[in-house]
């Protein structure tokens, strides 16, 4: 996952340019970018593409949002750069790794069926789900609309990517790239909770409700107990 080639057959240009061209032509033409700049082997630039990509897209949504970190009120800047450094150094590049390794056992599945008998290797893979990813660096406002459509575009370019890098028809691309791609775009870059609250529905279950009327229940708890605390020694005080 680390492996450096100097000289990739892709061509790809290294970089903070060449992070900068490959985002710009892998949004506009992204059957060329899969067919040129996808180079065996050479996993490296694609993880430190996929990183910038999540550092973009939480800088953006560490800075709009109320409240970027659950439970964090006040928003302190250490906390702040703490999860900020931890997501996209750490929880990134392990979520890329985890979506390449469901894409690979979708591929052996699809490869006893015959399906997908003229695949790619890791690397490529590895590569192309990192490079789907270029929508969500425009993904961090907390505009839903505008999530969604950055997830869907992730979605069709890794399709598009599977197709050409690993040969498969549009239909087989699809099905292949179901699971690692609702885990990717759907719940790592938030596109089924951002469709959520563009239409008003639970796609995924009442569990988030639940979840913050339970938090509501518990603040209410505390503060109505420190009130009750505060009030005691005067109350006994007074006297009946």
């Amino acid at each position: 996952m680390t492996q450096w080639v100097e000289t990739a057959e892709g061509g790809r240009d290294r970089g903070p340019v060449g992070i900068a061209r490959a985002w710009v032509e892998v949004l506009v033409r992204p059957r060329r970018f899969f067919h040129n700049g996808i180079a065996p082997g050479d996993q490296a630039p694609g993880l430190v593409f996929a990183v910038v990509v999540a550092m973009c897209h939480l800088a953006v949504r560490f800075a709009l949002e109320a409240e970027p970190l659950p439970n964090v009120t006040g928003r302190p800047t250490g906390l702040l750069v703490f999860g900020f450094l931890v997501s996209a150094l750490i929880l990134a590049p392990l979520a890329l790794h985890l979506a390449a390794a469901l894409q690979t056992l979708v591929f052996l599945a699809l490869s006893t069926l015959g399906l997908a008998r003229n695949r790619g290797g890791v690397s490529q893979t590895v590569q192309v789900v990192a490079y789907a990813t270029a929508p969500c660096a425009l993904s961090g406002a907390p505009i839903p609309a505008l999530r969604v459509a950055a997830a869907a575009y992730g979605f069709l370019l890794l399709v598009v990517g599977l197709t050409v890098v690993h040969d498969l028809s549009p239909a087989v691309a699809l099905l292949a790239a179901l699971v690692p791609g609702t885990f990717v775009f759907g719940y790592a870059f938030g596109g089924v909770f951002a469709l959520e609250a563009f239409l008003g529905v639970d796609l995924v279950g009442p569990t988030g409700n639940a979840t913050n009327a339970s938090a509501a229940s518990t603040t209410t708890t505390a503060a109505v107990t420190t009130t009750d605390v505060a009030t005691a020694p005067a109350t006994a005080a007074n006297g009946p």
